[in-house]
């Protein structure tokens, strides 16, 4: 190789470096926009919740509520299967782990919905979904999901299911 070989390698390689760390840079504020398009893992506070969103007293939802465990040595469950409540209302729903092992266990769960298009409509204040949870042995806790549904969903829907799965997570 010539030594005009190695200088034009090197600059390609400090150009791909110069771009890979821009495009790195670039996919907080894309993954922010994404989250905001999607409604994924939406957190707001609850004063500004309540200050731009009407109660829809007209109009009840029925509101399922669903949990799972995959790979863990948990119980947990919803405290209540199902609740009615009004869009626009803030509501707070309890769910309950419990770690049936003498070990300590590390989960988070991962929420889906029902209908599909829930997620753009679901206002999520509070919810244990937003962390792991570490549950000693033996251990019980009970979590709080606060939330309201906003009153611009379609009025044709009148039942919606929220579900969380928890999920094993490794230790480091």
């Amino acid at each position: 190789m010539t030594k005009t070989s190695n200088i034009d390698i090197l600059k390609k390689l400090l150009i791909f470096s110069v771009v890979m760390f821009g495009f790195g840079y670039a996919l907080v504020p894309i993954y922010k926009k994404f989250c905001e398009v999607t409604g994924i893992y939406e957190l707001e506070r609850p004063d500004t919740v309540s200050k731009k969103i009407k109660v829809d007293i007209t109009r009840e939802i029925n509101l399922q509520l669903d949990a799972n465990i995959r790979g863990l040595p948990w119980k947990f469950k919803p405290l209540q299967s199902h609740i009615r409540l009004h869009p626009g209302k803030l509501t707070e729903v309890m769910y309950e782990i419990s770690n049936e092992s003498e070990e300590p266990q590390i989960g988070q769960a991962i929420p889906s919905y029902s209908p599909k298009n829930l997620e753009r409509y679901l206002k999520k204040v509070e919810c244990f979904c937003f962390s792991q949870q570490e549950l000693g042995g033996k251990e019980t806790k009970q979590l709080p999901v606060r939330f309201l549904i906003d009153p611009e969903m379609p009025d044709d829907i009148h039942t919606a299911t929220i579900s969380y799965t928890f999920f094993k997570v490794k230790a480091n």
